[in-house]
């Protein structure tokens, strides 16, 4: 569904990716991790067209979407959250939710966008905030903000940029289940950022670690959570020799 072919990123002299080629199937739920600085939001502003790629290419369904405008990536069926919640501050709940209906991929009419508004805050637990402005919204309640415009836009794949940060033990189980529902209730991909290594163990089939913009490996949790140059990565070579 979605692949990287040799992507590379520069900001004036630091590369901040270099020669990343990646792959999600349709249906998966895969894990992007990596410490601070390894390039998993660039990777994410690349494939959503916020930055260009100096070198390479990102294909979506077999078609190549690089250097295509942000707005036409998301009308081809790419949803995205924000590691930093973006949403509009001056509409209410379900207005903001109603955006990702009319102007991603289904366009719908204002009439039908509130209806299945209404449907995606019962999916992820708003429906008690339909008329909340956002401005009194707590953390947890902005982040299921976040994830319901980006699937209400009825994407083939959500991108979620660190849906956990922030979020108690408690907050985290609820958005996990969500994302599992994602993807098993409304057929969407799911390519998720973060660095809750815990709760990425517990939701991924598949994990991929990038470690100053390089892929350093890829498998199931299981596979990356006990490789040595993962852990070398994460918490120093100190805890290989351990």
């Amino acid at each position: 569904m979605l692949e990287g072919k040799h992507i590379k990123k520069r900001f004036g002299g630091v590369v901040a990716i270099n020669d990343l080629s990646f792959t999600v199937e349709k249906d998966e739920i895969v894990g992007l991790i990596g410490p601070n600085g390894s390039g998993k939001s660039t990777l994410f502003n690349v494939i959503s067209g916020i930055y260009k790629p100096d070198e390479g290419s990102v294909h979506f369904k077999g078609i190549k979407i690089s250097g295509r405008k942000p707005y036409e990536i998301a009308r081809m069926g790419i949803g995205r959250t924000f590691q930093i919640v973006q949403p509009f501050e001056l509409m209410t709940v379900w207005e903001n939710i109603a955006i990702g209906n009319m102007y991603g991929k289904s366009e719908m009419k204002i009439g039908k966008a509130r209806e299945y508004a209404r449907e995606m805050m019962h999916f992820v637990g708003l429906s008690h905030n339909e008329e909340s402005m956002v401005v009194e919204l707590t953390l947890p309640e902005r982040k299921k903000l976040e994830i319901a415009r980006a699937i209400a836009m009825k994407p083939a794949i959500v991108m979620l940029d660190e849906v956990f940060a922030g979020l108690n033990e408690v907050e985290i189980q609820d958005s996990i289940s969500t994302i599992r529902k994602i993807r098993s209730e409304l057929g969407i991909t799911v390519f998720i950022v973060e660095h809750n290594l815990s709760a990425i163990m517990k939701t991924c089939g598949r994990v991929i670690v990038l470690d100053f913009g390089q892929k350093l490996a890829e498998g199931t949790p299981q596979e990356v959570s006990s490789d040595p140059k993962v852990i070398e990565a994460y918490l120093g070579g100190a805890a290989c020799s351990k």
